[in-house]
């Protein structure tokens, strides 16, 4: 009779310790995922410096352009990586002002001409390409850690342990949603 129950409760336990594991699992994953764009962001930092020195050089008189560049990359440096929504309206602003330097290299045909500032924006869309693909990664295992919190029966031991659904990487401002325009 006793032999039963205790097949019983074991098989509970190993069954609440799977699930449990699963979750940490699905957690871990997603933080990892996080670091990855945080990896990512930083190597952007890196670069912006150095284009903007590049751009100097050709463009002195849009000084304008290069120090919001300049500030909103150090603003979003100063984020912690701990406030997605921050982190991502930082990130945003960042982005659209990058843009602004590209543009400038239409205006400068001697910029556009120079190696370093080729190799820069090569570096740096290569690195927007790969924060995107970060982006693309931690949103899968955010939708994977978020779903089996709120599956049954692993909503259950989810709910007993505290673990919390996380919040996707998603564009903040409507007007980046838009298609680009170009006119010639």
């Amino acid at each position: 009779m006793m032999l039963p129950i205790l097949v019983l409760v074991a098989v509970l336990v190993i069954w609440i310790v799977a699930m449990f594991n699963g979750l940490v699992a699905l957690r871990t994953r997603s933080a990892e995922a996080w670091s990855d764009i945080d990896v990512q962001l930083k190597r952007r930092y890196d670069l912006i410096p150095n284009l903007v020195e590049t751009v100097k050089a050709y463009a002195s008189h849009e000084q304008g352009t290069l120090e919001k560049v300049i500030a909103a990359r150090n603003a979003a440096m100063q984020v912690s990586a701990g406030d997605m929504q921050q982190k991502l309206a930082a990130e945003n602003q960042l982005s659209s002002t990058l843009k602004s330097i590209f543009a400038l290299s239409e205006a400068y045909p001697d910029l556009k001409a120079n190696q370093n500032f080729m190799r820069l924006q090569d570096e740096l869309t290569d690195t927007e390409n790969k924060i995107q693909a970060a982006r693309r990664f931690y949103n899968g295992n955010v939708r994977d850690l978020n779903a089996k919190i709120e599956m049954f029966p692993t909503n259950i031991i989810a709910g007993m342990f505290n673990f919390t659904k996380r919040e996707f990487f998603e564009i903040g401002d409507a007007a980046q949603r838009e298609n680009v325009q170009v006119k010639f």
